[in-house]
């Protein structure tokens, strides 16, 4: 079934966000909040299924999985950002977020920041 019949695209990112398990909200709306503050220019929309912040293209998305919230702020951001990120598990373009540690809404802002700068030139 795609995303298209399923009408999670036509959801607002607090709707997606609503609609997720109740445990992990707290750190969803952390996250989003954190991000919407960092690049308030940024269009936000449902893409690919996950919270995306847009302009003319993707920026960066978010999005939980069973264990982790998975940050995707593409390759070049991970390659910046690796010598910060070696307590995370990373992989081409992902970060995941372990749910049983404190976030690093510090550092997400900051990717959030740098990624909407580099897209931008």
């Amino acid at each position: 079934m795609s995303l298209a019949k399923t009408g999670v695209e036509s959801m607002t990112i607090r709707e997606y966000i609503d609609s997720q398990e109740e445990s992990i909200r707290p750190r969803l709306n952390a996250i989003y909040d954190t991000i919407r503050a960092a690049i308030p220019e940024a269009e936000e929309r449902l893409s690919w299924g996950m919270p995306t912040f847009w302009k003319g293209h993707n920026i960066i998305h978010f999005a939980p999985a069973k264990k982790h919230i998975g940050l995707y702020p593409g390759p070049e951001a991970v390659e910046f950002f690796a010598p910060r990120l070696t307590e995370y598990k990373t992989s081409k373009g992902a970060i995941q977020l372990p749910n049983n540690r404190e976030l690093p809404l510090e550092l997400i802002a900051e990717i959030a920041r740098w990624c909407w700068e580099t897209n931008r030139k």
